[in-house]
């Protein structure tokens, strides 16, 4: 069973006991937080889309560590105007390990029209 959650503005492909790092988080180290932003919920051949997101569903998750990444240098330069600027820049991230994924009570999904021309 696995899972696409969106936080910090991103996507992510999530399965129980996965870590992975995502943008800074509110919760001390060993807390458990629940993300409610699911866009999909795949459990073998039954698969769940969410428009955008699907009502109910969450992913729960435990805080591993907080930390800053690495550094990445910013170089701007002009030629032959004597302009150089060097600037720095370190994200902050959490660390998470992915628990249970909670999908939500699954209901029939609408048919499309071309499905329901192609069952005629």
């Amino acid at each position: 069973m696995y899972a696409v959650i969106k936080t910090g503005g991103k996507q992510y492909r999530v399965a129980a006991g996965d870590k992975l790092k995502v943008e800074k988080l509110a919760g001390e180290v060993g807390s458990d937080i629940t993300i409610d932003q699911v866009l999909m919920v795949a459990d073998g051949d039954n698969v769940t889309i969410g428009a955008p997101l699907i009502d109910g569903a969450s992913v729960q998750a435990k805080v591993v560590a907080h930390g800053r990444g690495d550094k990445v240098m910013i170089f701007k330069f002009r030629r032959r105007k004597h302009y150089r600027k060097t600037q720095g820049h370190r994200q902050d991230f959490t660390e998470i390990e992915i628990g249970a994924i909670a999908a939500a009570a699954s209901k029939p999904a609408k048919a499309t029209k071309a499905k329901a021309a192609a069952a005629e």
